[in-house]
Order: structure tokens, then C-alpha cells, then sequence
């Protein structure tokens, strides 16, 4: 198939560019934030491409089954536990939103994958996507954040954007963890027949 190898490729290029943006984002030079964003947002549109490459073409690896998931959240959660590094952010990312948006990731991701190796099909909803937004959004801004006070410019006071970066990251967290109770209620009957029935 002439288009089977991009979605594993776009899948394998988020990955390797993780540590990529890690580099530059803790990098000690002027332009380091700013190149950070660059490649987070590269990475985030081989997410948005390999899916759609491959519903369209109707691709299906056990490498996408399982790599895919993996490298959103090691992309996603890779900023979050970045930015706990920042004492500037000390006031806007806690540990304890961290622990939730990862517990949340790592369990769903894991039930999901069990699942698609069963041949089961976890039932989803569109907050899924709500979600994937409110993260993504969420680390866009802090990533700017960032990048104004490396340059030393001054949009809103230092006070303002914590508190409204703040107020984001506590809706993107108790969004981010609903979403996991929500689809384990919704796929209850399926997980307790998968892991409980022989």
C-alpha cells in the first residue's frame, strides 16, 4: 500500500521529538522557548496526521495500535512534568494536577490498547477530543508564557497570566481525569469480561 509506512513514520517522528523540545525548552540561550513551541507544534500535527493518513486509507499496524497513544501522551505529559521545573510556574502546575492528567492518560491509554489487540472497540466520546484541546491549548500558552518572559516582554502582569494559567490547568485536569472515569463507566461491562472472565 503506497501510503501504509507514513502513519508509522509521523507516529515515530513525534516521538523522537520529544526530547527535541525537552532540549530547547530547558536550553540557556535566547531562543530556546521559542524554538520549543516550534517543535511542540510539529509534533502535535504529526497527531492530528497519522490518524486522519491512516482512517483514510484504512491503515491498521500493531506499531500504530500501540505507539500511537503512547507517543500523545509521552508528547503531552513531557510538558506538563517540564514545566513543574519552572519557577516561574510554581504557582500554575501543581503535582497533584500532574498525578491526575497522568493517571488518567497512562490508565486509559493501557485499557484502550489492551482492548485494540482483543479486537474491542473502547466506546468514546467527544470529550476525548475537549480534552486533547484544553491540553494542547493549555501547554501553547504556558509555552508562550515562557517565551514573553525569556525576552522580557510584558503583555499582562506576572500575577494575571499565573492566575488565569492557573484557573486553565485545574479545568484542563478535572476535564482531563472526567474523561477517564467517563470511559471506564461507559466500557465497565467490556473491561469486567475482558480481565474477569475466562
Amino acid at each position: 500500500m503506497k501510503y501504509k509506512w507514513v502513519p508509522n513514520f509521523l507516529t515515530s517522528t513525534r516521538i523522537l521529538l520529544v526530547p527535541v523540545f525537552l532540549y530547547f525548552l530547558f536550553a540557556d540561550f535566547s531562543h530556546g522557548k521559542l524554538l520549543a513551541l516550534i517543535v511542540f507544534i510539529a509534533a502535535a500535527v504529526t497527531d492530528a496526521y497519522d490518524g486522519k493518513i491512516a482512517r483514510k486509507h484504512n491503515i491498521v499496524t500493531k506499531f500504530g495500535i500501540f505507539f500511537d497513544p503512547l507517543a500523545d501522551k509521552f508528547l503531552v505529559l513531557s510538558a506538563f512534568y517540564a514545566f513543574m521545573f519552572f519557577p516561574v510556574l510554581s504557582t500554575t502546575v501543581k503535582l497533584w494536577m500532574i498525578i491526575l492528567i497522568s493517571f488518567r492518560d497512562i490508565l486509559v491509554t493501557l485499557l484502550r490498547t489492551i482492548m485494540q489487540y482483543k479486537g474491542i472497540t473502547m466506546i468514546t466520546s467527544k470529550l476525548g477530543k475537549v480534552k486533547t484541546t484544553l491540553q494542547l491549548i493549555t501547554i501553547h500558552l504556558i509555552l508562550i508564557f515562557l517565551i514573553l518572559k525569556s525576552y522580557s516582554v510584558v503583555i499582562l502582569s506576572d500575577f494575571l497570566y499565573n492566575e488565569s494559567l492557573y484557573f486553565l490547568m485545574v479545568i484542563t485536569t478535572l476535564i482531563t481525569f472526567y474523561t477517564g472515569v467517563h470511559y471506564v463507566y461507559h466500557n465497565y461491562k467490556t473491561l469486567g469480561n475482558l480481565f474477569f472472565n475466562k
